[in-house]
């Protein structure tokens, strides 16, 4: 039986770990609180992120990094995204050999505009064959009901895929797996800006005309910045590419859409921070996505009004004219 620890307690740490455990993983839930291993140990409930939800039995927490990782075959890191370099520095003495680290974190780091499986390289000095990605349309509101669903493993070594693909794999929670890991994780990271747009603008009153046009050009987004960097464009057709997007941008159990909806109805920054109670990754990575293009001389007209709007005041409607009055070029295979 394999071993995993999963570090974060939030919706999707907390989903991923009971998935793990159903499907035979030895599988430990690192949180930073007490109160929230407390309850998890003896009620199985995570009250603060999935509320009514009963976990696994053989599902265990502990507040204690080297306890969690002791014989672990993954690691997995789910985290927010800004958090990740201070957090794996700290956790690095005790990341057993030979352990696969896991990353189900969708964002870009601020300053360095790394991919999270590039982060975790650097600090916990691993190979790149030893560093998966799990990305996918997984909106946990849905998964606590074990409504179907599909993810993405995504490794260079795919023996290391297929292991971790058969450590989290359901009779309703499928996993396909993919050697192209920077097309899986932009396209993890990149689709969380386009739904606060896509958010904006249902706010705003608009309608699937304009959903419909930002999802489709904001994959155009993606996959324009994927193929500067390296990505396989397969990728963005996928679970991991489209799928993602536009499960994110459609539905109201998305956390960036709905960020973006209230930004779009007309609160302010601070207001919609203090109505969040998880973390919209979108919120700052929109703005190392941007910087990361500007690095790579890629057009991304719709993440420049999300920054825009998000971090500079830009009020929404003004950003809207902005995408319309841009000069119309040739729509050639989507990009």
């Amino acid at each position: 039986m394999s071993r995993a620890v999963v570090f974060g307690a939030g919706s999707w740490g907390t989903m991923f770990a009971a998935i793990l455990t159903e499907a035979g993983t030895r599988t430990t839930l690192w949180a930073r609180r007490p109160e929230v291993v407390e309850a998890i140990n003896e009620r199985r409930e995570n009250p603060d992120y999935l509320p009514g939800f009963r976990l696994p039995d053989g599902l265990r927490a502990t507040t204690d990094p080297a306890e969690a990782m002791d014989g672990a075959d993954y690691v997995v890191l789910a985290v927010p995204a800004q958090t990740l370099r201070e957090n794996l520095k700290a956790w690095k003495p005790a990341i057993p050999d030979g352990a696969v680290m896991v990353s189900l974190m969708k964002g870009i780091e601020l300053g360095t505009c790394k991919r999270m499986s590039e982060v975790i390289r650097e600090v916990a000095e691993v190979p790149e064959d030893r560093v998966a990605v799990v990305s996918g349309p997984n909106l946990v509101g849905e998964l606590v009901q074990r409504q179907p669903a599909a993810t993405v493993v995504a490794c260079t070594d795919h023996d290391v895929a297929r292991r971790l693909q058969e450590a989290c794999h359901l009779p309703w929670f499928r996993t396909y797996t993919n050697p192209d890991v920077i097309g899986v994780e932009l396209g993890g990271a990149v689709k969380n800006v386009i739904a606060l747009a896509v958010g904006v603008a249902v706010g705003m009153g608009y309608g699937d005309n304009v959903s419909a046009m930002l999802m489709t050009r904001g994959l155009a987004e993606i996959a324009r910045l994927g193929a500067a960097l390296g990505a396989d464009q397969h990728t963005f057709a996928g679970l991991a590419g489209m799928g993602d997007l536009v499960a994110t941008c459609s539905s109201p159990l998305s956390r960036n859409r709905t960020f973006g909806e209230n930004l779009g109805r007309g609160m302010s920054l601070d207001e919609v921070v203090a109505a969040t109670k998880q973390t919209a990754e979108g919120v700052k990575s929109c703005e190392s996505v941007l910087e990361l293009a500007r690095r790579h001389g890629v057009e991304m007209p719709i993440t420049e009004v999300v920054v825009g709007v998000v971090h500079k005041g830009l009020d929404p409607r003004e950003a809207a004219a902005m995408l319309m009055s841009r000069t119309p070029k040739p729509e050639r295979y989507g990009l």
